[in-house]
């Protein structure tokens, strides 16, 4: 499974979404992308790919493109 894969996962299992929704998408755009859907995000994410956030990369994270340019700063190129 590709990077890019994983991270798509993290959004499809997180929020039951498809991934055609992934594109574009942005913090509250969708009901269950609240504050504890976040969390639950990032949760996800950081098991993917056996990671820490750092807590201002936690914030930051505002959509699904921003959630990839942050990854980059963790060596993790989709």
């Amino acid at each position: 499974m590709s990077n890019l894969e994983k991270y798509t996962k993290a959004f499809t299992e997180t929020f039951e979404i498809t991934e055609e929704q992934t594109n574009g998408l942005k913090y509250q755009d969708i009901q269950a992308w609240d504050s504890v859907g976040h969390m639950g995000l990032v949760a996800a994410i950081e098991d993917a790919f056996d990671i820490m956030l750092d807590p201002d990369d936690i914030v930051d994270l505002s959509s699904f493109e921003k959630g990839i340019e942050i990854l980059k700063k963790y060596n993790i190129e989709m």
